[in-house]
């Protein structure tokens, strides 16, 4: 096969949740050796349809220019945009690697004390029990705070502040991959089946 060889295809697990990205070869021989089916969505109806109906479907409804396309020997077929598993019903679970963006996306990019929402370089990171006094940078005692707010609590306990928070930090159990890709690298095909989590 050849053709788009960085074309990437959304992968649903059997019950419609995210789970992978993978390139258009992989994709096809996921369609090809039964493992998935290809989801076409018409005018927000979704149609799944197994390899020998994807190819009856690619040449019915040729590829319109720009549209990806896999070339084999005989054929011209379209890529999927998002392929359904037949099988598999989990997650992937992925420990969230702690860094400051992940803070950030954890809390909304919002400010922990005083609600504000902020651009990353707007925002810090507040240790909610100071160093000082023995507080742990760790999921559970960091939060993202306005500039504003962060100056204010300085190296106090919240309550000497007088300040509360919104919500208490905690770690993120999991989060779907799809909530690291960044708004241009998500295909329009994909966005009924993606959700924001962490």
């Amino acid at each position: 096969m050849e053709g788009v060889d960085n074309h990437r295809v959304l992968v649903l697990n059997r019950v419609w949740q995210a789970v992978n990205i993978v390139g258009a070869k992989r994709a096809f021989s996921l369609l090809l050796q039964g493992h998935a089916q290809a989801v076409f969505s018409d005018e927000g109806q979704f149609e799944m349809m197994g390899g020998e109906e994807w190819i009856a479907f690619s040449l019915k409804n040729p590829p319109k220019t720009g549209q990806p396309i896999m070339r084999t020997v005989r054929l011209t077929l379209r890529v999927p945009s998002v392929l359904i598993l037949r099988d598999y019903d989990r997650l992937p679970a992925q420990e969230v690697k702690f860094h400051r963006r992940a803070i950030f996306e954890r809390d909304g990019y919002q400010c922990q004390y005083c609600g504000v929402q902020g651009r990353e370089e707007e925002l810090n990171l507040d240790h909610v029990i100071p160093r000082d006094y023995g507080g742990r940078t760790s999921w559970e005692n960091i939060v993202t705070s306005c500039i504003s707010c962060n100056s204010r609590k300085a190296n106090r306990l919240p309550h000497e502040a007088k300040m509360k928070l919104i919500r208490k930090p905690e770690r993120p159990r999991w989060r779907p991959f799809v909530s690291t890709l960044k708004p241009h690298q998500i295909e329009d095909a994909w966005r009924p089946f993606l959700t924001k989590g962490a």
